[in-house]
């Protein structure tokens, strides 16, 4: 059964508790004077939630991954988004959840930058691994919040609340960042399967059965999600995902133009695309010239 979080309350419910505030509120999970229902194997959000959890024995699923979120580890999950979830019978809930509903963020910078927070559509498995100096910092802004929270509202409560969960998500960014760095050999494990795969995929007949690679296909066979997929490729190479697919395009396809005896048209459809025109559009984009100009000057 999915327990479904339409509310900042409802997720306080789910823990047999209540926020002090419609919009937004911050759980310590060892103040809950009651465990979760564990009925629920699920949870569906249409708020934004942010986990800190300190405890082991607890499992999350999202995005075909499953992950065991332990401690010192933090997870984003944003509206539409839903995990399965599971504990072992040993489970003792620590650590913090900060739930706020899109509503929060009417008319403030913050909704118009949330887009940018890509970790809100990672899968679980590419949780946030904090180090003790990061956790204490996160604590902090955490607290910040909470004292807002607890303070009688006024003209300047929300924006006091907005811009620390703000300033939050900007360091969980940064942190962000330095994993990317500190897992680079586990990343550039990822990057030569990738370009194992992008080979693989024109050297067969991927693109007349698939169509034209696409990041969502390289994502799913190296089980990352494709946010984070595109983001660990842009750390790595200078390109988005969907750029260092199309760099490649376009150099298999310089190669396919030099062969006489093939149409423009017989090499688009080589490569996935569906209409030519497409192809010979995309390749003087590119290349400064058609697929035939190029033909004539090599």
């Amino acid at each position: 059964m999915v327990y479904h979080i339409k509310t900042v309350a409802d997720y306080f419910r789910w823990r047999s508790s209540k926020p002090s505030h419609p919009l937004v509120g911050i759980l310590d999970y060892e103040s809950t004077e009651a465990l979760p229902d564990y009925s629920y194997d699920g949870l569906h959000f249409d708020c934004y939630a942010v986990l800190l959890k300190d405890a082991k024995n607890c499992k999350l699923k999202y995005g075909g991954g499953e992950y065991d979120f332990d401690e010192g580890s933090m997870v984003f999950m944003g509206p539409g988004q839903q995990v399965e979830i599971s504990y072992d019978p040993d489970y003792v809930p620590k650590g913090y959840a900060l739930i706020f509903h899109p509503d929060l963020l009417l008319g403030s910078t913050l909704g118009r930058k949330m887009n940018t927070y890509n970790f809100f559509s990672y899968s679980v498995k590419e949780a946030l691994h904090l180090s003790p100096r990061e956790r204490e910092l996160i604590l902090s802004v955490l607290d910040k919040i909470q004292y807002e929270l607890e303070q009688n509202l006024d003209k300047h409560s929300k924006n006091l609340i907005v811009s620390n969960i703000e300033l939050l998500l900007d360091y969980c960014l940064r942190f962000y960042d330095r994993q990317f760095l500190t897992r680079e050999i586990a990343h550039q494990g990822s990057l030569e399967r990738f370009e194992t795969l992008l080979s693989d995929y024109f050297t067969s007949g991927k693109p007349q059965e698939y169509g034209l690679p696409c990041v969502g296909y390289f994502a799913d066979k190296l089980n990352l999600s494709p946010n984070y997929f595109g983001d660990l490729v842009k750390k790595e190479t200078g390109y988005s995902a969907q750029e260092y697919i199309q760099n490649r395009l376009i150099d298999v396809a310089k190669e396919k133009v030099f062969d006489p005896q093939k149409s423009v048209s017989e090499i688009a459809y080589e490569l996935g695309f569906k209409y030519p025109q497409h192809f010979s559009r995309l390749f003087k984009k590119r290349v400064g010239h058609s697929p035939n100009e190029f033909r004539m000057l090599n």
